[in-house]
């Protein structure tokens, strides 16, 4: 690991600093954030390079020690749609490789892009350094188009073909579950010893169980309360509106329980969501359940493990999902989880054991599976035994053992290339 001192991870479109839930920020950059610093308490500094959006931010902030945020200038500095910033490449890049340039040669080790923004950048670059590109996809556009949420506007072609070139041009991908490796070798005709399945992480001592009765008294949720909750960017692929719906089939299928039941929504806009911020509150109030609902912003991971803890049943009913980190932050608190049955979320939820997996998007399927475990208090406390077991086969320790091991591969085939 001596050959390994320092890496350039690059996020163009959304920085480390941002908090997740809203905008474009989410559980990629939890997974950033939280590599770079397991990177650094190993001695391997790490450079986050995110496109500038803000005069009030310094060029440089320190986010952890070893671990520093680059702001490249490229483009206006606000926050741009993902559409605009493919015109704002050539500035990135050329901001990215300036930095480098102001070092002595072989300042970096080692390039991990992530987003298919991030590997065009990542890709001039290791052609002028000379060193490994790694990168995580995170989500793929041809997956994404194959399951679009109604009212979502496809991924446009240019992804596609932007993400075909960094499967050409990256050293490693970085898959998420091995679903996403196989997606990767079938759609994109990856090379099969190119592609490195990583299973994300979780904080497992920030998102702990702790009393349910503790966490309800400090977010002010009545004790009596049947819970349900939603966290993530409220958005079409994300599919919030399941949930709502299927708060409006609960009632209606079994109508004391409005008295006692909550359904809370912990996150903001994103995405085509953006240009209808109110609609899923206008949704709950045209299905007579805004009685019902709780809207609240995105928070610090502290609180949020206190909304997984509060919860009876995390929903995620997302019609893509590349890995699920909200699936696996809620079972670690204890809280069992009910999910679409698709992408990762096949991995992060064992199925029957720490929760329920869903076929399809059907609101009507989503009340039935809720008002079976809300109506078997046995088998929740079950579940949520369960849920704590399963998630202790992903600590983010175990996740930056694995992405080393990819590291040191590719540092050494590019030196035995280099030398041939």
């Amino acid at each position: 690991m001596s050959r390994l001192a320092r890496v350039a991870t690059i996020s163009v479109h959304t920085s480390p600093l941002d908090q997740p839930g809203t905008g474009d920020a989410g559980g990629m950059n939890v997974y950033i954030v939280e590599v770079a610093k397991r990177l650094a308490e190993r001695g391997i500094e790490v450079d986050l390079f995110t496109r500038a959006t803000s005069r009030a931010l310094p060029p440089d902030v320190e986010l952890a020690p070893g671990v520093m945020v680059r702001h490249v200038t490229a483009g206006p500095l606000e926050e741009l749609d993902k559409s605009e910033l493919p015109r704002q490449m050539c500035a990135f890049t050329s901001g990215l490789l300036r930095t480098e340039a102001a070092h002595e040669p072989g300042h970096y080790d080692l390039i991990h892009s992530h987003y298919w923004l991030s590997g065009q950048a990542g890709h001039a670059a290791r052609l002028r350094w000379g060193v490994p590109l790694v990168h995580s996809m995170h989500t793929l556009a041809k997956v994404k188009n194959a399951a679009l949420a109604e009212g979502d506007a496809p991924e446009p072609l240019g992804r596609v073909l932007g993400e075909q070139r960094v499967v050409e041009s990256a050293d490693r991908l970085i898959a998420n579950t091995a679903d996403e490796a196989e997606q990767l070798r079938t759609l994109y005709d990856a090379d099969p010893h190119q592609v490195q399945t990583v299973l994300p992480g979780v904080d497992l001592r920030t998102f702990t169980p702790e009393d349910t009765e503790e966490a309800r008294h400090r977010l002010g949720v009545p004790q009596d309360r049947a819970m349900l909750l939603f966290v993530g960017r409220i958005q079409p692929l994300k599919a919030p509106d399941v949930l709502v719906r299927a708060a409006a089939a609960l009632v209606e299928r079994e109508p004391r329980l409005r008295e006692r039941l909550l359904v809370t929504v912990v996150g903001g806009p994103s995405g085509s969501g953006r240009t209808r911020p109110t609609e899923l509150v206008e949704l709950a109030a045209r299905l007579g359940v805004a009685d019902v609902m709780r809207f609240e912003p995105p928070c610090p991971q502290a609180e949020l493990a206190d909304w997984y803890r509060a919860a009876d049943v995390t929903v995620v009913p997302s019609h893509s999902e590349s890995f699920g980190l909200v699936a696996v932050e809620s079972q670690a608190c204890g809280t069992p989880v009910v999910a679409a049955g698709v992408g990762g979320l096949r991995t992060a939820v064992r199925d029957g054991e720490s929760g329920v997996l869903v076929r399809g998007h059907d609101p009507v399927d989503y009340a039935r599976v809720l008002a079976d475990l809300l109506g078997a208090p046995g088998r929740l406390r079950r579940m949520s035994a369960a849920a704590v077991r399963h998630s202790r086969a992903f600590g983010w320790q175990t996740t930056v053992d694995r992405l080393l091991e990819v590291y040191t591969q590719a540092v050494g085939e590019r030196a035995m290339a280099a030398s041939a």
